[in-house]
């Protein structure tokens, strides 16, 4: 696909790296240049560096990443032309699917091409990707990309209506994917272009519950087996390190913190007594002092027991260790990714050929 080689050479397309919210691709010209809020970069200047470098800016106000495109970083930085699948759907499609090297596949709805670059990867050059795209300028943006990045072997692109005129090839390939509004009205079309000697499979795409409804009534009613739905959603883990502390330093660390509560107690104690014995309203000093105190406590870690990690390190045990010692823990985000589509999952199961027994 991409170019293999160990350096960035002009007109290889590279993955510009800022931050993790901002990838972009970028095509190698000498002569042109790259403006960011990160910096200013000379094209010419990315040109014989090995892939992966680190490329400080000319106006020193930041710096980037050279990498070479893979499926994966073109799924993050690809210019979107509609909706896409992300990595989550992708591994899961294409397992459920059994794509593999030398794989045939049909996908309906190219649209921005980001399904189609994994599975070129997948199937190789023993393989071929069929795929169709309805909107005209679409399928002629993807074509070009396509041929840019060196999948024109593996990818044969067809701007067509597969729900109204059905597939260019029959009996031909191992699974089909559609990602369309209708994918019900594909399903007896998607039948004749599997494969009729083997056991294939089917994938729909579909954001909607109704959709999903409709998709596995026509998989039904057209002999498909083993029908099932997933929905699929990303829960990031945060990984980071902390030190062990000794005992003897975690128990005086909660004898002090105790120590500060009791302290803050007698001293609110304290004050509301003397307000009652001189019966006098609380002053606007009293309130911004009271205030600042308030702020100084809730700035200072509030721990308990239960915060103190279970492997806390005996001073008897860890005479012989290496210090500080750490433990790497994992913390799972309170945000989960958000709904993208149903995936609606089919198997179409080869009839056995019928024999005419003379039974005697």
């Amino acid at each position: 696909m991409w170019s293999t080689a160990r350096d960035v050479a002009a007109g290889d397309l590279v993955i510009i790296w800022q931050t993790r919210e901002l990838i972009q691709p970028l095509l190698i010209t000498p002569g042109k240049d790259l403006n960011s809020r990160f910096g200013y970069y000379r094209h010419a200047d990315l040109v014989g560096i090995p892939y992966g470098s680190k490329v400080g800016s000319r106006n020193g106000k930041g710096f980037i990443h050279v990498l070479r495109p893979t499926p994966e970083l073109w799924t993050m930085a690809l210019p979107h032309r509609t909706q896409i699948l992300y990595l989550a759907d992708i591994a899961f499609i294409t397992s459920w699917l059994d794509i593999k090297r030398g794989s045939s596949v049909i996908e309906a709805g190219t649209g921005s091409g980001s399904f189609s670059h994994s599975v070129a990867r997948t199937i190789g050059s023993a393989g071929h990707l069929w795929s169709y795209e309805f909107h005209e300028a679409r399928a002629n943006k993807a074509r070009e990309e396509f041929s840019l990045h060196g999948m024109a072997d593996i990818v044969t692109l067809t701007h067509r209506n597969v729900c109204k005129d059905g597939f260019t090839v029959e009996d031909t390939v191992d699974a089909v994917f559609l990602d369309l509004p209708a994918p019900w009205d594909a399903i007896e079309h998607a039948k004749k272009a599997l494969k009729k000697n083997i056991p294939t499979r089917i994938c729909c795409f579909s954001p909607c519950m109704e959709q999903v409804l409709r998709t596995v009534s026509a998989l039904n009613d057209s002999g498909f087996t083993d029908i099932t739905m997933f929905e699929t959603l990303l829960r990031p883990h945060e990984v980071h390190q902390i030190s062990l502390q000794p005992l003897t330093q975690a128990v005086e660390k909660l004898k002090k913190l105790e120590q500060k509560r009791e302290d803050k107690r007698q001293h609110q104690i304290a004050r509301s007594s003397k307000r009652k014995r001189d019966d006098l309203p609380e002053t606007d000093s009293d309130n911004v002092a009271e205030k600042r105190l308030r702020t100084q406590e809730s700035a200072e870690e509030d721990v308990d027991i239960r915060d103190i990690p279970d492997a806390v390190v005996d001073p008897g045990q860890s005479a012989n260790q290496p210090s500080p010692i750490k433990m790497s823990v994992s913390k799972v985000s309170p945000d989960v990714r958000g709904h993208t589509s149903y995936l609606t999952f089919a198997r179409l199961v080869p009839t056995a050929p019928s024999s005419a027994m003379n039974c005697k």
